[in-house]
């Protein structure tokens, strides 16, 4: 049976991936560094084991791929989706506050991955890494998100490109809006309208969708895609600034 695993699969995007890769027939480890929320999470993904690891500390890295290997004995997929959030202004962005985003949304994908090439050498895997719309899009307060974000889409063409002489495959998902608990909670009914005005889609994401995506990356099915950033995001990036009056 394959292996795949998952990071940050406690909640969200990550933890519909881990369910969806689950029924797609693979053994899923799920990786988070909330330990309580993962034990919870992990009893809902069929056949699934929870690995406690910071993807941002390279020894917890390297423990955690051995322990995976100790238990399925191969990688076949991984999914980078481990990730933080910190939205302020770029003056009230302190270096500690740049760093703590960077060390896991950047470094994190950086370190799971090199741990697990040797593994997906051998199985001709698939890495999916996410990303984010606002690492395609500017906007206002997320100077070391949208950066890091950034980041992680070029770091994922890197990998493609040295990667797919050992016929391992690297995408990139750039999620945009999605209707999660947390954006439930602080988005305003303001903000809700003007995203929808701005996704011709009218409406947010759901996390099974981004799943879906990410499980056909790490398919067969997608055995001739590597190298590419796909916006999961209802055509947000496609339309730039949205002009709500012209839709009407």
């Amino acid at each position: 049976m394959k292996t795949a695993i998952v990071t940050g699969a406690a909640r969200g995007i990550g933890l519909a991936s881990a369910k969806t890769l689950a029924a797609d027939g693979y053994t899923v480890a799920m990786i988070d560094r909330d330990s309580d929320e993962l034990a919870r999470a992990v009893g809902d993904v069929p056949g699934a084991f929870a690995v406690d690891c910071d993807v941002s500390i390279p020894d917890q890295v390297d423990a955690m791929i051995a322990a995976v290997l100790a238990r399925t004995g191969q990688i076949d997929a991984l999914v980078n989706n481990a990730g933080v959030a910190d939205f302020g202004p770029i003056e009230d962005t302190s270096f500690e506050r740049w760093r703590t985003v960077m060390a896991t949304n950047l470094d994190g994908v950086f370190l799971v991955s090199q741990a697990a090439i040797p593994a997906l050498k051998k199985t001709q895997g698939a890495i999916v890494n996410i990303a984010s719309i606002s690492g395609l899009r500017a906007s206002t307060l997320r100077v070391a998100y949208g950066t890091s974000k950034a980041a992680v889409i070029q770091l994922s063409k890197q990998q493609a490109a040295e990667l797919g002489e050992h016929n391992i495959r690297v995408n990139c998902v750039a999620p945009g809006p999605v209707k999660t608990k947390l954006s439930i909670a602080v988005h305003s009914q303001a903000i809700i309208d003007a995203y929808h005005d701005a996704i011709p889609l009218n409406r947010y994401g759901s996390e099974q969708e981004l799943a879906n995506v990410i499980a056909f990356l790490c398919s067969d099915k997608a055995s001739y895609v590597t190298g590419q950033v796909i916006a999961v995001d209802g055509g947000f990036e496609s339309t730039g600034v949205g002009l709500p009056a012209l839709r009407e």
